[in-house]
């Protein structure tokens, strides 16, 4: 087997697996635990898996523990989040006060948009500058920018927000559970994600199906607190209204 065939067979038995262990791809694979290493180096600095102590795990049960950056989010599920991303961006009026959340989805969302004539605000670097690059009525939050997602949060984000009443807005999380409801990675994103979403008259939470049933470190709403739009409804959250396939 090849250099270049062994990697890419390593990513899929920790994307199949969640994660393996150096002696484990080890034994698998019939060479040395050096080597092994070396291939782990390799693949976490190409963005398609990430190293831990011990061995790796695969990049969405990592996104569940901590914000990805931009770039090592861009290529997951891409496909399911075009199809989320056109539906909700149908749902834009042209009266709308919309909100839009950081996050990939979001992003690809802002991509979609065909309503020129609402207004928006955000609290994602990169979306507005995508949406004033369009002409688009665009408000960006005040506060501290998150190096590895571009998002404003902070004291000066809660104050800005207090300014407003959404007709309706668009969240990305990282995970969304029965028990725990909507997560994510980190609480100043949590904190902005919560108030943002109180002050919506129609939330929405953009998630792919892979998201169904993660839990992240931090809660930062019920799971009815908005309407869950993803690609996908597994069997087993049929039952679910605020879930809807799109």
């Amino acid at each position: 087997m090849i250099a270049r065939q062994r990697l890419d067979r390593i990513v899929e038995t920790v994307s199949r697996n969640g994660a393996a262990t150096v002696p484990e791809l080890a034994e698998s694979f019939g060479i040395s635990e050096s080597t092994i290493r070396r291939d782990l180096d390799k693949l976490d600095s190409a963005g398609r898996l990430v190293k831990v102590h011990g061995g790796a795990v695969c990049l969405e049960d990592e996104h569940v523990r901590r914000e990805l950056t931009i770039g090592e989010r861009a290529d997951l599920h891409t496909a399911e989040k075009a199809r989320i991303a056109r539906y909700a961006a149908s749902l834009i009026g042209p009266d709308d006060l919309v909100y839009i959340d950081a996050g990939t989805t979001c992003r690809v969302l802002v991509d979609h948009i065909e309503e020129t004539r609402a207004s928006y605000v955000t609290n994602s670097l990169d979306s507005a500058a995508a949406l004033a690059a369009r002409g688009l009525s665009v408000v960006v939050l005040g506060g501290e920018v998150k190096p590895a997602t571009a998002a404003l949060v902070g004291p000066e984000a809660v104050e800005t927000l207090s300014r407003y009443r959404f007709t309706l807005g668009f969240w990305g999380a990282n995970g969304v559970s029965r028990e725990y409801g909507l997560t994510t990675a980190e609480r100043l994103e949590a904190q902005v994600k919560r108030l943002s979403i109180a002050r919506a008259e129609r939330p929405f939470l953009l998630a792919d199906h892979t998201k169904l049933g993660r839990v992240g470190p931090v809660v930062f709403d019920p799971l009815d607190a908005a309407t869950v739009l993803t690609d996908e409804v597994p069997p087993d959250w049929a039952d679910v209204a605020t879930v809807r396939a799109v």
